[in-house]
């Protein structure tokens, strides 16, 4: 399934996060594409889902395509024009960083993501990237052992919820 996610920016352009339950680790909003649904209205959707605010697309930054599978990601940049913050079944907690300051324990194609978020392209960008693997996720088990063993976790299909 193909997912959209969200570059979403309050007025003082700092950056809209969520800390899933699953997994306690930030997240840009974001998620899978529905049936009859534009990349766009995901976006959209999936924002007001997991934090509460309404967003307005500004652009679409990005159209990833992950390496060795048929599935698309596709990011756009949006600002916050309404709503309050509300957590749901996905998110525990939801927050604004500033784009140069944002926590440890997040996503880890966040940063790569945001280079090219950062680049301005009139363009959407298009390109192979990878996802988080398994190998990954074991090579940070030192750091954060509870948190490799809940993302393995989901890879199998058992979701943990906190």
């Amino acid at each position: 399934m193909d997912g959209s996610a969200v570059f979403a920016f309050d007025k003082s352009k700092r950056l809209l996060l969520v800390k899933r339950r699953d997994v306690p680790v930030w997240v840009i909003p974001g998620g899978g594409i529905e049936k009859g649904e534009t990349p766009e209205e995901a976006a959209v959707r999936e924002t007001k889902e997991e934090t509460g605010f309404a967003i307005k697309i500004v652009r679409k930054v990005a159209e990833y395509t992950y390496k060795g599978q048929n599935k698309k990601n596709h990011i756009f940049e949006a600002v916050v024009v309404g709503g309050k913050a509300e957590t749901g079944s996905e998110s525990k907690e939801i927050t604004f960083f500033e784009v140069n300051n944002l926590p440890e324990l997040r996503h880890p194609s966040i940063s790569e993501w945001l280079s090219d978020w950062k680049k301005g392209s009139r363009n959407v960008i298009q390109r192979e990237i990878e996802g988080v693997s398994a190998k990954q996720a074991l090579s940070q088990i030192h750091k954060h052992p509870l948190l490799v063993i809940r993302f393995l976790l989901t890879k199998l299909g058992i979701r943990i919820n906190t």
